[in-house]
């Protein structure tokens, strides 16, 4: 649940000040340090809980669009120092926020629908999110929140670290570097008591092997990709940076918007057709945006700031996954898995244009209302398509802790 006054997520100051608290309130216990900084100076801190040389890393933050992370640090971080069983053997260390620029810019800390959470949306270009710019950039040029994360890693050397991540409209699914036999079972059991779907066609796992309804292991390094087109290659991220020494990350995904037609197992009758007029789609709805970009973009200011980059980035990803989507047979050809490409082709042009939408409204440029109105028509449609029902703040929270919870025990076994 939220330790705040109202159900919100939390601001990373907030989550400094919890931290601080409780330190305060158990000095012996807890520690709080910070361990580098952010491009823009702001500072990355580390809650450590306990003492031990086991040792578990939970990173929140690292995508700015993705707030019930934060929330989740704050009631496991609580609820370490509180069960003393949790840390018996292990130690805890809560890496507050890997992002705190993208977070300063994301800004709908309680969002009521889509369109609210989509006025307020950012999500930095790839190279510049702390966990997947090794995917993009050589090593001389990584950004300093990457370094500071993969320093934490070579510090604590986690046999187990824990990515808090999240969707906007879909279902819960995790994503391993490595196999965690055991937990699919308490996974599936958190989600069905507490009503969020199991994502079970996830597209970014799209090919992976699956040991559990929604429970993906990762492709090893000499495997093919789904899409080879998109940059963000998982087995060049930072999770995978916890297996020079020994351990494995668990990337745990949890919806704010819940749709049961993720969770559909049966075969879809004409996949291939389908996914042929997803990529038609996407490709006209990127051009719309396109359009009004090509049209603005003289009258705007210079120079180019995060927002115009990260919707930039989004637009020229579009092509070459349309092409993926239509030159490659399926890798999945369940209801899920084409469920949960149309809300990956429906939210790909969708962010680009809320970003876009910022910037001109910063510039009060005349192209902002004919794209205000844009936005606010696929918010409405995606939000139909799908069902899209709220997901309580405490029952994102306590699924994603229970998950933790659960992956810590089952890889501890086979650590």
């Amino acid at each position: 649940m939220s330790l705040l006054p109202e159900p919100r997520y939390p601001r990373v100051p907030e989550l400094v000040a919890f931290a601080r608290a409780l330190t305060a309130r158990r000095p012996g216990l807890c520690a709080l340090r910070q361990v580098g900084v952010s491009r823009a100076g702001r500072p990355l801190h580390l809650l450590s809980v306990g003492h031990a040389q086991r040792a578990v890393l939970v990173v929140a933050g690292a995508h700015a669009n993705e707030p019930a992370g934060g929330s989740t640090l704050l009631a496991l971080a609580e609820r370490v120092v509180r069960e003393r069983e949790l840390r018996a053997d292990t130690s805890w260390h809560f890496l507050l926020c890997a992002d705190p620029d993208g977070a300063s810019l994301h800004v709908t800390p309680a969002p009521r629908s889509l369109l609210d959470y989509h006025l307020g949306f950012y999500r930095p270009a790839g190279p510049e999110q702390p966990e997947w710019s090794p995917a993009a950039l050589p090593p001389d040029r990584l950004p300093p929140e990457t370094r500071a994360l993969t320093g934490v890693i070579d510090e604590l050397r986690p046999y187990l670290q824990v990515s808090l991540h999240g969707t906007d409209l879909g279902g819960s699914w995790v994503q391993l570097t490595k196999d965690v036999p055991g937990l699919a079972e308490p996974f599936a059991k958190s989600a069905a008591e507490l009503h969020i779907p199991v994502e079970t066609g996830a597209s970014d796992a799209a090919g992976w092997p699956a040991t559990g309804p929604g429970v993906h292991v990762m492709p090893g390094p000499d495997s093919g990709v789904a899409y080879p087109s998109m940059p963000d290659d998982a087995r060049h991220s930072t999770w995978y940076h916890t297996h020079r020494h020994g351990g494995l990350t668990a990337v745990v995904e949890v919806p704010m918007w819940a749709s049961d037609l993720v969770d559909d197992p049966a075969p879809h009758p004409a996949p291939a057709a389908a996914m042929r007029r997803l990529a038609t789609r996407l490709r006209r709805d990127a051009l719309e945006v396109e359009r009004v970009l090509d049209e603005a973009l003289p009258r705007l200011p210079g120079p180019e700031g995060p927002l115009l980059r990260a919707a930039k980035w989004a637009l020229e990803l579009i092509p070459g996954l349309a092409a993926d989507w239509t030159e490659m047979p399926p890798v999945d050809t369940t209801m899920a898995y084409v469920g949960s490409v149309d809300a990956f082709g429906r939210r790909l042009p969708l962010r680009a244009a809320a970003m876009l939408l910022r910037v001109l409204k910063e510039a009060d440029d005349c192209a902002a209302p004919r794209l205000e109105q844009l936005v606010a028509s696929w918010c409405d449609a995606f939000a139909i398509r799908f069902r899209a029902r709220w997901v309580p703040l405490e029952h994102q929270v306590e699924h994603q802790s229970r998950t933790v919870l659960a992956a810590a025990l089952h890889a501890r076994d086979r650590a």
